[in-house]
């Protein structure tokens, strides 16, 4: 196996997706009004028709493709495809709210070691898919080395005292 060389390009986070749309306008309305993004402003120095938002912590890029017929959208969920997952609150929340919007979904659960995460699989307008999960509920544990880590800053304190907790105990 390779050597980890840790972080060459100092990476912070990561800060955009882009992803190329039939329909801007339609790609935004989802966004926005189905995840949460909240619309920001794009550099006027962009020759092109898109639209930015953010939220979450994360900004989404959407372009306008250039040939929107010849776009294939995806029909068929597949939760092993490319997508992007969004930890939520209250997984019952979102199953409730994506059936009242009548948005078609995938569910999912995987176990490991006793814990159980829920995941909800749909596509966007376009067929890009989305995940929705459970997923903090999951540690984090890196192949190498002992040091444990979460999806979110919340929870990697409480794991990071479990952890301390089992190294006392030992």
């Amino acid at each position: 196996m390779k050597e980890n060389t840790g972080n060459p390009l100092q990476l912070s986070s990561l800060n955009h997706i882009s992803l190329v749309c039939k329909s801007v306008e339609e790609s935004t309305d989802f966004y926005e009004n189905i995840l949460g993004f909240v619309p920001v402003r794009r550099p006027g120095s962009l020759k092109f028709d898109g639209s930015w938002l953010f939220g979450h912590g994360i900004g989404i890029h959407l372009l306008q493709s250039e040939n929107p017929e010849s776009m294939t959208k995806k029909t068929v969920i597949n939760p092993k495809d490319n997508h992007i997952s969004f930890q939520c609150e209250s997984m019952g929340m979102v199953e409730k709210n994506l059936t009242e919007m009548g948005i078609h979904y995938v569910r999912q659960r995987v176990e490991e070691g006793g814990i159980y995460v829920d995941q909800l699989f749909f596509h966007d307008p376009d067929g890009f898919m989305i995940e929705i999960c459970n997923c903090d509920d999951l540690p984090v544990i890196p192949l190498a080395g002992e040091i444990v880590r979460s999806c979110s800053r919340i929870n990697l304190q409480m794991i990071q005292q479990q952890h301390i907790q089992v190294r006392v105990q030992r």
